[in-house]
């Protein structure tokens, strides 16, 4: 979690900076569009809401365990019900969503604290033994698959049309989420796996229950379960969310139908864009194992976390109009490091998820060449740089 949260650094600035350029709704879309053209950026757009909607059935499938430890239920139902009742809640308000967000997170901070504070002096160093047995392929293999945990510390920038004053408060609400996510993450894995047997809780689903069982007992076991289901619920709507501003956004540019920019009158909000990413939601908890949900996320995700730093060298390479409140220090290595590094752990995730990226990439350039190319006419900054370089080059 630490190596996956240094990472995502580059990305992180790179997102503040064109955020405070491009204050509107679709956050990645927008980025790489206007930076790289339409075709990266169908990519980019699709690969983003797709992203953001594995997240969303990775929490509601892997947090519903912990419901169930309180209640005897089927756990696909339990997950579909809950992702329908949240479908909604983002149908009928933006503004509603948010103030649900803050009451859930202050509650799940509190449990998280408190199991993290109170199991931490039951730690035993010989848990950790052997913690680097499968060597750096599995160091790297074990942070491509938990990459999928810091798609969130972005998000606000899909939103960013809805935030007041984002030259501050955008870069703010991402480094800010960034170091602090990247903190609690670390904190509370050392200690789940420093208080119990690693075998004990490597066949469970619901490893954060035993650890607290073995160290606060009862009480424990019920601020985790407490925490797990705020959080389930935390991630999933917000990955509706931010994840349905991104089909909004790219039917204003003309790469998807007209009827996803679609506002509904009463709610102010994009209604069919919603309800697009709620069924895609439900068949993904409907119908795809856990463990790959959540390694075609993580590896959707630094895919365009990868295009997100090319696309601002795209920008300050071109002659667009461009003008960032916040600039991204340490240009371009910071960026030139958050390439290399994501294409390199997408090399080490495994077959699954490199296919899928491989996959997702070529959608997109279907999509952009059977829909998009005869519906747009403008090129991103980045072919304005390659030409201006090789104007100067032929001088």
């Amino acid at each position: 979690y630490l190596l996956a949260g240094v990472l995502v650094v580059p990305a992180a600035l790179s997102k503040s900076e064109m955020a405070t350029a491009m204050p509107e709704a679709g956050g990645t879309y927008i980025y790489i569009e206007r930076g790289m053209g339409p075709l990266l950026g169908t990519i980019a757009g699709v690969g983003t809401w797709f992203s953001l909607s594995f997240k969303g059935a990775l929490a509601l499938v892997g947090g519903v365990p912990y419901l169930l430890l309180l209640f005897d239920l089927p756990l696909k139902p339990v997950a579909l019900g809950l992702a329908a009742v949240l479908i909604l809640v983002n149908v009928v308000g933006a503004k509603q969503t948010g103030r649900l967000q803050v009451a859930i997170v202050v509650v799940m901070l509190a449990a998280l604290g408190w199991f993290a504070a109170g199991s931490a002096p039951s730690v035993q160093s010989a848990n950790y033994v052997d913690f680097f047995g499968y060597g750096l392929d599995g160091v790297l293999a074990a942070t491509g698959l938990v990459f999928v945990s810091y798609a969130g510390v972005t998000k606000v920038a899909s939103v960013a049309e809805e935030v007041s004053d984002p030259d501050r408060n955008i870069p703010i609400g991402i480094m800010g989420s960034l170091i602090f996510t990247t903190i609690l993450y670390a904190l509370i894995v050392t200690v789940m796996i420093g208080v119990t047997d690693p075998g004990s809780i490597a066949d469970t689903d619901t490893p954060m229950a035993v650890a607290a069982d073995a160290t606060l007992g009862t009480a424990g076991v019920a601020a985790v379960v407490l925490a797990a289901i705020l959080a389930l619920v935390s991630t999933a709507n917000a990955g509706i969310l931010s994840s349905s501003r991104y089909p909004f956004a790219m039917a204003r540019d003309n790469l998807v139908p007209d009827l996803m920019a679609t506002v509904h009158e009463r709610f102010g909000t994009p209604a069919n864009s919603i309800t697009l990413t709620g069924a895609v939601l439900l068949i993904l908890i409907a119908f795809v194992p856990l463990l790959e949900i959540a390694k075609l996320a993580s590896a959707f995700q630094i895919l365009v976390f990868v295009l997100i730093n090319v696309a601002v060298v795209a920008f300050r390479e071109g002659s667009a109009e461009y003008e960032p409140a916040f600039t991204a220090p340490l240009y371009p290595w910071i960026q030139v490091f958050g390439v290399v590094s994501g294409v390199v752990l997408l090399t080490q995730m495994g077959t699954v998820p490199l296919v899928g990226a491989v996959v997702l990439t070529v959608a997109g350039v279907g999509w952009f060449l059977a829909y998009g190319r005869a519906r747009v006419d403008r090129e991103g900054a980045a072919v304005d740089a390659v030409r201006r370089q090789v104007g100067r080059t032929a001088v």
